[in-house]
């Protein structure tokens, strides 16, 4: 991991010369006092949305900066109910499903952005010889999505909207990722909102072609996923969540480097070497910031999901 040090500290140096401030310093406590807690249970789900942080409990650098880091696999429609009920102390979760807990009476904060997307990292997925070629085509089309109230009905609405489709008339079917590909070859489907390695393994696999990018118009460069904690804990534990900011940060800023993702994605996940060689990947955000999150949040509102609007900036640890 030697180049992964190297490349880390002229990237930092250059990031703290150009904001003023540390990666992820949002609330950041004074290091005098000492922590809180030494031990911090993370709630993990996409290896690609987390492999910085991943990478980075594996090569010890929390446990450099006094922190041991459980990292703790949770699927994503539990991520908030497990944070809830204490069994994590953070947990990685899709930004729409922390602010429509949030909007539902949830105190959570924010400890760091995960992932944004990046272009075909999200898309609208058919099979050769589909008759459903252009996103207009289809009056009322049947898409798959993950999950019935998340981030692929609000990117497919947004995207299918933008291209003139009527979205009251779109029909969301719920199917788990890896079972997208049969709903479409069974014709349950017109088309499927896929991720990454989903994507890619499809094309690899069924010859399935792009319908249409699922991170442009509004959704371009669209934050995905963020680590969240419950507001209690994380007004009793500032020093120590200013601890995981500042690593996870410079983990962030490592991954940068896209060799360091798809090298580490085969070791604590089922993408193999030539899969994580062909996906597309966005990005990984190196500061913690609510004016690009409330993007998120205001396309929730503009869309319906959220009845009122919500102020994200509430939801950032304070300095």
């Amino acid at each position: 991991m030697t180049k992964m040090r190297v490349l880390a500290i002229p990237l930092v140096a250059t990031l703290l010369a150009a904001a003023g401030c540390g990666v992820f310093s949002n609330g950041d406590a004074s290091t005098d006092a000492p922590l809180e807690r030494t031990e911090l249970r993370v709630g993990v789900g996409s290896p690609i949305d987390t492999a910085p942080l991943r990478v980075a409990v594996a090569d010890g650098k929390f446990t450099a900066a006094g922190l041991s880091v459980t990292l703790v696999d949770v699927p994503a429609d539990q991520a908030i109910a497990k944070l809830s009920s204490g069994e994590v102390d953070l947990a990685f979760a899709s930004d729409v499903s922390i602010f429509r807990a949030t909007a539902a009476g949830t105190a959570l904060q924010l400890q760091g952005e995960a992932y944004t997307a990046g272009r075909n990292t999200m898309a609208l997925v058919t099979l050769p010889g589909s008759d459903y070629t252009e996103p207009t085509l289809k009056k009322s089309p049947k898409i798959a999505v993950n999950m019935l109230d998340d981030v692929g009905v609000l990117a497919a609405r947004s995207v299918l909207g933008t291209a003139g489709v009527d979205v009251d008339r779109i029909q969301f079917k719920q199917n788990p990722f890896d079972r997208m590909p049969q709903a479409l070859q069974a014709g349950e489907v017109d088309a499927a909102w896929m991720v990454e390695p989903y994507i890619t393994r499809a094309e690899k696999e069924l010859g399935a072609g792009i319908l249409a990018d699922g991170a442009r118009g509004a959704t371009l460069d669209f934050p995905v996923s963020s680590y969240v904690s419950t507001g209690a804990f994380g007004q009793g534990n500032a020093r120590t969540l200013a601890v995981f900011r500042k690593v996870l940060g410079e983990a962030q800023v490592r991954a940068a480097d896209p060799a360091v993702v798809r090298d580490a994605l085969p070791s604590f996940s089922d993408i193999d070497r030539t899969t994580a060689s062909l996906i597309s990947l966005g990005t990984y955000p190196v500061s913690l910031n609510g004016i690009r999150l409330q993007r998120v949040a205001d396309l929730m509102h503009n869309s319906g999901m959220l009845g009122a609007r919500l102020d994200v900036q509430s939801m950032v640890p304070r300095p």
